[in-house]
């Protein structure tokens, strides 16, 4: 039997289209960089520049500091969102977070992979959705194409590499189905 190998001197995306300029990204790297990665506080102007690159931001989102956002041209967010610190939204596809959904700190919204079983190791994308009320918990990683129900708990440290279903609490690694979400006054 002859084993192939991976071969990334014939890695292509030529396929893959970012959406913007070259010279448009970089002047988004660049205000990502300075107030949204950085310490910087404040809501307001950051909702504001979500905006002015394309984001469709809602009212009332909280959006901490140490943030990445890859592409904001490609992100849409209900009303009362909250985004925890070092959150990081690598949205090679549109990512959606519904409203009164909630990212916390450290999470990874990941809608780019590689597809390990061929030898030139193609980049897959897929959209990432967070239904109204979901939560990502805290250090939790979301992969290409997964969907998280409305009111659906994804614990600390969980990865969803498939889409979790409305009103359940999932945790480990894959993410496997734990309880319904039970929420109370």
């Amino acid at each position: 039997m002859t084993v192939l190998k991976t071969d990334l001197s014939t890695f292509n995306n030529d396929w893959y289209k970012p959406g913007k300029s070259l010279a448009y990204r970089i002047l988004w790297y660049l205000i990502n960089l300075c107030f949204f990665r950085s310490p910087f506080p404040f809501y307001g102007p950051k909702r504001f520049l979500l905006r002015l690159f394309g984001a469709k931001v809602g009212k009332g989102l909280i959006i901490k500091p140490h943030v990445s956002i890859k592409s904001p041209w490609r992100l849409v967010i209900g009303d009362h969102v909250w985004i925890g610190e070092e959150v990081w939204i690598d949205n090679l596809a549109k990512v959606t977070l519904k409203s009164h959904s909630c990212i916390s700190q450290g999470a990874l919204l990941l809608c780019g992979n590689h597809n390990y079983k061929k030898t030139t190791f193609d980049l897959i994308v897929g959209e990432i959705m967070l239904e109204e009320g979901a939560w990502a918990g805290a250090k939790t990683v979301i992969c290409p194409g997964v969907r998280l129900g409305s009111n659906s708990l994804l614990t600390v440290g969980s990865i969803a590499t498939t889409s979790i279903e409305a009103n359940w609490i999932y945790q480990g690694n894959p993410a496997k189905k734990l309880k319904i979400r039970e929420i109370k006054y």
